[in-house]
């Protein structure tokens, strides 16, 4: 007979016979009738076993959490006083005629869609902690939003081409995971880190409008949202520039978010600088929910006679910011203490306020540790430009240009959380105008802000600065950057200029990039392209806390495994065979 699912099961079934297929959520025996609540990925449905069917009602008896069970019976309409309206299926049940079980289970070390359960343990009995509502509807959203995607790009004329996993080591911004091969004894494959090369010389190869939905490797400190392998959305697209992909990726996200989240969704996409975003917010993947931004007051402390601020003011690697929080006057010590601890795990060295109860009257209406430090002028310079209102607190920053950047976005983002003012919904924002490059570590070495194939703005330029202009761009959603992409470079000369610039010998340029520099010799075409990272959009997208929440069977914080115990130690015998001695170090 058919099976039916669970929760698809209504009114209109009544009297039908119908087979149903799924788990023992729960078992009940009330009174000589056994009621089972069957579980598939659908929903609940109610099962009842009489004691006049005594075959089944027997093997019913012994029945426990998480079997798998087929059953054949009637829909019925449930008793009055019976109705359950916490499930779909909670005006009918199905009264059991047949019943086979499929398999037993062992008592499961966590009941089903119990949000209590510790991860590790969750991580451990993935499989089990799948069955859940949750993990099915991310997962099966996951699959929507690939098949939405899939089908966007294609109606487009792109073409899904996929491209190697095992390939050679290039400086990508982080460690490489490494694969010995056995074949080739002391050599070692690199899993990618992205397809950035191969979808590059795809361009060459005339391939036109290429996707792919692609697995990346990235060998780096973990947190909630990032994996050391994820999939990436990679895009890249021949004789084209910034606003070809600019317009094509917002036609995407229009018709994911109108496919999968709201069919009515108006979505904007305003553009901001890079630098215009660093003022503001300190950061460059700003959430525009927050209405808390920086007001940047360094030139108008030139000459005060507070120090701390005088320093700043008058050396171009700092910078003084203030920000206004509405209604922040009301603010316990213990509050702005935990606020200055905050900042500090960025490098900080405190946290200054005002707290502004009358805003016209500065010699009463204001309280501050610093107010004694600045002159009644300078107070009311700080005032009109940051223009609070009664009631307000200004917090102040002044130190190095990335320890201001780096605390103070941090303190927007948790004011905005802990003062509730972050608005709902969703709001993008493409980030435009990129550095092409920035020093490493505050030496004079450049390194590349996103990758060293991006295009600059000039591509004549002899000489390059972290003033260098790129043609870079990332769209945030939600203060979350989702994709970057850039135009590429597409001539052989622009680009050695920038290995180059970054410090690259000819030795190491040959040995990294001799292929792909002999690539661009044959007829390269002008080419640009964007990624997205697919497990953070999903987390997004579905509001989950971690990005564990997005993937099937994701690694620990630790990149560990716990399902499988990997990573795990080789055997000598493998060892040998791939020409390879490990030895621990303490």
């Amino acid at each position: 007979m058919k099976r039916t699912y669970c929760g698809e099961i209504d009114n209109k079934s009544i009297n039908e016979i119908l087979t149903v297929k799924g788990w023992v959520n729960t078992r009940r025996d009330h009174g000589g009738v056994i009621f089972i609540d069957l579980r598939d990925h659908t929903g609940i449905i109610q099962i009842v076993f009489n004691p006049d069917t005594k075959k089944i009602f027997d093997i019913a008896q012994s029945l426990r959490s998480e079997y798998v069970l087929e059953i054949t019976g009637t829909i019925k309409k449930r008793l009055e006083g019976t109705i359950n309206n916490d499930m779909l299926t909670g005006e009918i049940e199905l009264i059991a005629e047949k019943l086979l079980i499929l398999n037993t289970s062992k008592t499961p070390p966590f009941q089903i869609n119990d949000g209590k359960t510790n991860e590790d343990l969750r991580l451990q009995y993935r499989y089990i902690d799948l069955r859940g509502s949750k993990m099915q509807d991310n997962l099966r959203f996951r699959s929507k939003l690939y098949n939405t995607i899939r089908n966007h790009l294609c109606s487009n004329n792109f073409n899904e081409i996929e491209t190697p996993i095992l390939t050679k080591p290039t400086p990508e911004g982080a460690r490489d995971y490494l694969v010995p091969s056995r074949v080739h004894k002391t050599n070692f494959f690199a899993l990618p880190q992205s397809p950035q090369l191969f979808k590059q010389l795809l361009m060459i190869s005339g391939m036109d409008k290429y996707f792919q939905i692609a697995k990346c490797f990235r060998d780096e400190d973990l947190r909630a949202d990032r994996q050391p392998e994820f999939t990436q959305l990679d895009i890249e697209c021949s004789f084209s520039n910034e606003d070809d992909i600019i317009n094509l990726t917002e036609s995407l996200m229009r018709k994911i978010f109108t496919s999968l989240l709201d069919k009515n969704a108006n979505l904007e996409f305003p553009r901001m600088t890079y630098v215009e975003s660093m003022d503001k917010y300190g950061c460059d993947k700003p959430d525009l929910r927050n209405p808390l931004e920086l007001k940047d007051i360094t030139n108008m402390m030139s000459d005060t006679e507070f120090k701390v601020f005088k320093d700043c003011a008058n050396n171009e690697k700092r910078r003084i910011v203030a920000l206004n929080v509405p209604n922040g006057s009301m603010m316990s010590r213990k509050n702005i203490d935990n606020y200055t601890d905050l900042v500090k795990t960025f490098g900080a060295k405190g946290l200054a306020y005002f707290k502004i109860d009358n805003v016209s009257n500065i010699e009463e209406g204001i309280t501050s540790p610093i107010k004694k430090f600045l002159s009644n002028q300078e107070i009311k310079d700080i005032l009109n430009t940051v223009k609070p209102k009664n009631g307000d607190l200004i917090f102040f920053s002044a130190d190095t240009l990335d320890i201001v950047n780096s605390s103070m976005s941090a303190l927007i983002h948790n004011l905005g959380k802990d003062l509730d003012i972050i608005e709902d919904g969703y709001k993008f924002l493409w980030i435009v105008d990129y550095p092409m490059f920035e020093y490493e570590n505050n030496t004079n070495k450049l390194t590349p802000l996103h990758h060293p194939f991006t295009s600059p703005f000039e591509d004549d330029t002899d000489e390059f600065t972290n003033q260098t202009l790129s043609r870079a761009y990332d769209l945030t959603l939600n203060g979350n950057e989702i994709g970057g992409g850039s135009v590429r470079i597409h001539k052989k000369s622009l680009q050695l200029k920038v290995f180059k610039a970054l410090g690259l010998t000819d030795e190491e340029i040959e040995k990294k990039f001799g292929f792909f520099l002999k690539a661009l010799e044959y007829g390269c075409p002008p080419h640009a392209g964007i990624a997205f990272g697919l497990d953070r959009l999903v987390m997004i997208l579905k509001n989950l806390p971690s990005i564990r929440d997005t993937i099937a069977f994701p690694k620990t914080q630790s990149s560990a495994c716990l399902l499988t115990d990997a990573p795990t130690e080789i055997s000598s015998s493998q060892l040998r065979e791939l020409s390879i001695k490990t030895s621990k170090i303490n």
